[in-house]
């Protein structure tokens, strides 16, 4: 579903991504895991169209996604929760999660709405609630939510997991879980290696913007542990 070759991405003289290659296929779950600096997000960001390429290229469903734009990719089926949740504060936890069904039809959009509260009960407790009166559990879940409400083939998680209690990590552990079974396809990118490994299929270990490792998360566990890349 998504191939990545020899990709490369630079912030002026700092080079973030040095010819990284990766692959999902469809019905996946894959992790990018490595400490802060890495080149997780610069890699997750030039999928979403957000930072260009320097080099190499990106095809999503076989097609080069050179020249086509973060909304496009979106309509494309690409689905993105970023790092930090980034929620709209200033709107509730309904709006929050309709504001990523903008390019579908009214009935389809209310669906899919209605799909999201079946499956994360929080939209429905409080979704007339400003998104920025939540804890940062509570609003990890609405980010997950805004997501997945168009129904993207694939799913972008940058650090699902960053500042959350374990409590919270094990409800957005069990939510990613509901989204497997529904057969969509994840590409996140995680420091904290235990509980992400829980949930993936496979793993790339990633440093100084390069792939250092990559495999079967039984075989690629202990590694990532032992080389501490939490």
């Amino acid at each position: 579903m998504l191939t990545i070759e020899n990709a490369s991405v630079r912030y002026g003289g700092i080079v973030a991504l040095n010819r990284v290659s990766i692959e999902v296929r469809a019905g996946e779950t894959v992790l990018l895991v490595g400490s802060n600096g890495a080149g997780k997000s610069s890699l997750i960001n030039a999928v979403m169209g957000l930072v260009p390429l320097a080099g190499g290229a990106i095809r999503f469903d076989g097609q080069d996604l050179a020249g086509i734009s973060s909304a496009r990719r979106s309509h494309l089926g690409i689905g993105y929760s970023p790092e930090g949740r980034k929620v709209f504060s200033s709107l509730s936890v309904t709006e929050n999660v309709l504001s990523s069904t903008l390019q579908i039809p009214m009935a389809k959009a209310q669906e899919n709405l209605e799909w999201a509260r079946d499956t994360f009960p929080l939209l429905r407790q409080r979704g007339d609630q400003p998104a920025n009166q939540l804890s940062g559990g509570e609003q990890q879940i609405v980010a997950l939510a805004r997501a997945v409400s168009h129904m993207p083939k694939l799913l972008l998680l940058d650090e699902p997991f960053l500042g959350l209690a374990p409590v919270w990590i094990n409800r957005i552990s069990d939510a990613i879980r509901e989204l497997q079974r529904r057969g969509t396809t994840i590409l996140m990118t995680e420091q904290m290696a235990r509980p992400a490994l829980k949930l993936v299929n496979r793993a790339y270990i990633m440093r100084g913007g390069e792939v250092r490792r990559s495999g079967p998360v039984e075989e690629i566990r202990e590694l990532a542990l032992a080389e501490e890349y939490l």
